[in-house]
């Protein structure tokens, strides 16, 4: 059976519900949302898998311009998250699907400003909110997924404004699939992909369906 730990708890993709209050799909066009999940090159490489997912930006949010660069986000005094704009089209995916997949897959929602070996605020799991729909609907997927117990310790994803987002540097572009041989690449964010393409082969985009 395939399953995973987050959390300490064994879990398959059945652990999660779908979400009970969404954005409706007829009411909005092209949208981005941006998560937080730890390292931009991990969360990148699973919702570019996506289908509906339209394009996927690593950068920083939660601190200030001046300061929104990688290595000094790096020092964790910033006040910025290491994140992924993700620009969808709500009548191919909805918001709720694409936060089930950021729970469930992503990243570990219950490690308080780390993620693994990654350790700092810039790592802590977040979801910035652009207006009060979106506050809305990540709000009752948190306290969802809370209530039918799906993780054996507290989740801490942090649901914050969107003031600003900071587009990262070229070099993190496509950087797991530019450097699939990265040692990081390999233990961390290939097993996270692969977590997604046996997980949710329905919502891959069909090149990667047979993957």
């Amino acid at each position: 059976m395939f399953r995973w730990l987050f959390g300490g708890k064994p879990m398959t993709p059945s652990s999660f519900p779908d979400p009970a209050i969404d954005l409706p799909a007829g009411a909005y066009g092209e949208r981005t949302v941006v998560l937080g999940g730890g390292c931009f090159w991990c969360t990148e490489a699973v919702f570019k898998e996506l289908s509906g997912v339209l394009s996927v930006r690593p950068g920083y949010a939660g601190g200030t311009a001046e300061t929104a660069d990688y290595r000094t986000v790096c020092s964790g005094t910033t006040g910025h998250a290491e994140v992924i704009g993700v620009t969808y089209d709500p009548s191919r995916i909805s918001l709720g699907a694409l936060l089930k997949v950021f729970f469930s897959v992503a990243h570990d929602p219950t490690q308080l400003n780390r993620q693994g070996n990654d350790r700092g605020s810039q790592y802590r799991s977040a979801v910035f909110y652009a207006d009060a729909d979106e506050k809305r609907v990540a709000e009752a997927y948190i306290a969802q997924i809370d209530a039918a117990g799906v993780f054996d310790a507290p989740i801490v994803t942090t649901v914050e404004p969107l003031d600003a987002f900071y587009e990262a540097e070229e070099y993190h572009f496509d950087y797991a699939a530019r450097n699939p041989s990265q040692p990081y690449i390999t233990h961390v964010s290939a097993p996270k992909v692969e977590k997604l393409r046996r997980a949710y082969p329905e919502r891959l985009k069909s090149e990667k369906a047979g993957a």
